[in-house]
């Protein structure tokens, strides 16, 4: 097929890029550097296969020539982001969506929406699945991004059911691996980075708090069979093995060899407290689960960390 990934440059997208190449299909990548990085694509710059186009989605575009498939990944997803350009979240949710959509109705295409684990916001049902409606605060620092997931994913199903375009959604929890953002203010980064360089790791709260971590290579290969699929519902993506944050640092601590203490500061708000996917649609729908553990995952992306800061 001849594919576009919107995000491509991206931590995940650049990761699905090159699992469509070596599925033998054409990749188009779509990226306005604004969280994304060339140096995540840098190798696969000259192939016959690829293309990169720099181009925000919320802005009017035109691809040439068919497009069999739509991947969009484009969305900035970390916490410093909802601070620093939360406008630009909300857009590329709504126009950004809107505009693939319309791509994908113009060209007789299949459309992938990969939402987020945060249209449950802090969730008062545990473990989630796909039919909990979400306990979002609409107005909160993080609404930006959970609200224009909710939006999108209402978007991507009105498309389905009006348009009868052939979509799937994926909902994403949290996903560490090589690739990641130094700076982008999440757990895994954040939490490698300190203890890299030897300064005290934060921990927000009490550290009670628990996530859910799948690695990257797990979840591409859930994005990639859902694709194949026919499921138009929601499908969760994540590895269902939890742990509290305290628990990650310390893991961190364990694995890096730092003597840096953990250091604890107060919760952020709208912080959720518990976070563990049911993959049970999933399972049944695709035979999907996690394959790589915890430890392995984890010492590989800490020795990406290390190469990267020449550690």
């Amino acid at each position: 097929m001849r594919i576009l990934a919107a995000g491509g440059a991206g931590f995940l997208g650049s990761h699905l890029c090159d699992r469509l190449l070596a599925e033998g299909h054409q990749v188009i990548a779509l990226d306005n550097l604004i969280t994304g990085s060339l140096d995540n694509i840098g190798h696969l710059q000259g192939r016959s296969d690829f293309s990169f186009i720099r181009q925000d989605i919320t802005k009017p575009f035109r691809i040439e020539g068919p497009v069999d498939f739509i991947l969009d990944l484009a969305s900035p997803a970390s916490p410093v982001d909802f601070v620093k350009i939360p406008l630009e979240i909300l857009l590329v949710g709504s126009y950004g969506v809107h505009n693939l959509l319309e791509l994908a109705r113009e060209k007789k295409a299949g459309f992938l929406l990969t939402s987020t684990s945060e249209v449950y916001g802090d969730p008062l049902v545990h473990p989630q699945s796909e039919d909990y409606w979400g306990n979002v605060n609409p107005i909160g620092p993080r609404s930006v991004y959970d609200e224009s997931k909710r939006y999108a994913e209402a978007l991507t199903m009105a498309y389905h059911r009006f348009h009868q375009i052939d979509t799937r959604i994926v909902r994403i929890f949290n996903t560490y691996g090589p690739r990641m953002r130094l700076n982008d203010g999440r757990v895994v980064p954040a939490l490698i980075d300190q203890s890299l360089n030897n300064r005290p790791l934060t921990v927000f709260g009490d550290g009670s708090q628990t996530r859910s971590f799948c690695y990257v290579s797990d979840l591409i290969e859930g994005i990639y069979l859902t694709m194949k699929s026919a499921e138009h519902q929601p499908m969760n993506m994540g590895n269902p093995h939890e742990m509290s944050i305290l628990e990650f640092a310390r893991a961190i601590q364990k694995f890096t060899g730092t003597k840096a203490p953990i250091e604890h500061k107060p919760l952020p708000a709208d912080d959720p407290k518990v976070r563990r996917p049911d993959i049970s649609r999933a399972r049944q729908a695709l035979n999907w689960e996690p394959k790589v553990g915890f430890e392995e995952g984890i010492k590989r992306t800490i020795e990406w960390f290390a190469k990267k800061e020449g550690k």
